[in-house]
């Protein structure tokens, strides 16, 4: 008997788990997704183009609110939870409401929804949102590019615009992200890559971004976004780990699944954190991952012009989802403030409006930093409406993208890099093992 499925999401692993599990089978019928987390993503629809044969109309995607009513007027067997960095108080809230409300709770294996590639795959995941993923990546890209190994990366989807125009796309260029008219949000994760001359891949359906990637890369990088699993099957499995919030490694999910999954684990930002901090992480995690190698890492940062922190009166942008649903308490812009010897980090909650006022009232425990939100060009001119009416001597952006780009400041902006410095040469050694085997060298011609 046909069951009837609603995939609870946030446009990315829902449009995933919906492509490789249940577009191709008779023995479901995907009646609703819902979309929760991210702002803008309900109210569209799952297009005709991407969900197969049996939906001929393409699914209706509804605001998650909606939940309760869907499952009873839709009369669904069983709710998919299909999104990431949720507290496990959270996930089993939405698991009770599930139940109550007459339907199955299903949390899916990883392995069920991972493609196998052709080529060598290392997957850089972690285990919340923000704990230094993306420079991670860039690290190994750069290391792989030293040793003549072309590494392409497929970055967790973050599919906001048209769906059915952003079935697979190409990152080689800064002007690929005007051309496909990213958000803040992708422009985060893109642009540091680009800058370190990586292609990325990104979009809806992964077999097809990895048959396109595959054609010009000797290895893939899997560069993951929240602390969810790959969507392609690793041969070599990363999770970075952040002490600055110690603890979450065992109470998010699905951040302990791929702690659990690891090869390796890189506990970042030890320069950051206290001893206390990084002796807590790091036991927790050997406890749960005893086969995982533990290497510690640095997260670096730099500003391209100190001169305009120190002594001033300044604002501090921060990436936007690690200080939102992330819950990182402060980022590399407060670290950078400190570092060059700001006067004072003012607060920026008195000079929000509109859509970043809202994400202050929902984001409650917000201290002084401005999360970059981006999802919509309107809330991009409200983020430079609050910039240009705070009253501070100097902007320090932390947000990876050049917001220079994207707004009209009225005062300057200082633009803060971070990047991964390894401790010893344990993981460069690891690195240089993973690709030495799976890289076949020509033979030499006699």
């Amino acid at each position: 008997m046909q069951k009837r499925i609603i995939i609870i999401g946030a446009a990315g692993r829902d449009f995933h788990n919906f492509n490789v599990l249940f577009r191709n089978s008779k023995d479901y019928n995907v009646v609703a997704f819902t979309a929760a987390q991210i702002p803008y993503i309900s109210g569209r629809s799952y297009p005709k183009e991407l969900s197969g044969p049996f939906y001929p109309k393409g699914i209706k995607i509804y605001d998650e609110s909606e939940l309760p009513r869907l499952i009873k007027s839709l009369k669904a067997d069983a709710c998919v939870m299909s999104y990431s960095d949720l507290s496990y108080d959270e996930v089993m809230e939405k698991a009770s409401l599930v139940n109550a409300t007459g339907a199955d709770f299903w949390l899916v294996s990883p392995d069920h929804t991972m493609i196998k590639s052709k080529k060598p795959v290392v997957a850089v995941c972690a285990v919340r949102t923000g704990s230094g993923k993306s420079q991670t990546t860039r690290y190994i890209s750069s290391m792989l590019a030293k040793m003549g190994i072309t590494a392409v990366a497929i970055r967790h989807p973050m599919p906001y615009g048209i769906l059915n125009e952003q079935i697979a796309e190409r990152f080689k260029t800064l002007k690929d992200l005007d051309r496909y008219k990213t958000t803040i949000e992708e422009r985060e994760e893109y642009e540091p890559l680009i800058r370190n001359g990586t292609v990325v891949y990104a979009g809806v359906d992964y077999q097809e971004i990895l048959d396109q990637a595959e054609k010009e890369a000797d290895i893939i990088i899997w560069d993951g976004g929240n602390n969810d699993a790959p969507f392609i099957k690793p041969d070599l499995m990363i999770t970075v780990a952040d002490p600055l919030r110690a603890g979450n490694e065992l109470t998010y999910y699905p951040g302990e699944t791929v702690a659990r999954m690891a090869d390796i684990i890189l506990i970042n930002k030890v320069n950051s954190a206290s001893s206390e901090q990084i002796t807590r992480v790091t036991d927790n995690l050997q406890r749960i991952n005893g086969k995982a190698k533990v290497v510690l890492a640095d997260s670096v940062v730099r500003a391209d012009n100190p001169k305009l922190i120190a002594g001033k009166r300044v604002l501090v942008v921060e990436d936007g989802p690690s200080i939102t649903h992330g819950g990182l308490q402060y980022g590399a812009g407060t670290v950078a403030a400190r570092q060059y010897g700001a006067g004072e980090i003012i607060d920026a909650k008195p000079y929000a409006t509109g859509t970043i006022k809202e994400t202050f009232e929902k984001y409650t425990k917000l201290e002084k930093e401005l999360p970059a939100m981006g999802y919509s060009p309107k809330q991009i001119k409200d983020l430079e409406m609050t910039i240009n009416r705070a009253d501070c001597d100097t902007v320090i952006s932390a947000t990876p993208t050049n917001i220079r780009h994207l707004i009209n400041a009225n005062k300057p902006i200082a633009q803060v890099y971070y990047d991964l410095v390894p401790r010893g040469s344990a993981f460069d050694e690891a690195i240089k093992r993973f690709a030495g085997n799976v890289i076949k060298k020509p033979k030499r011609k006699r």
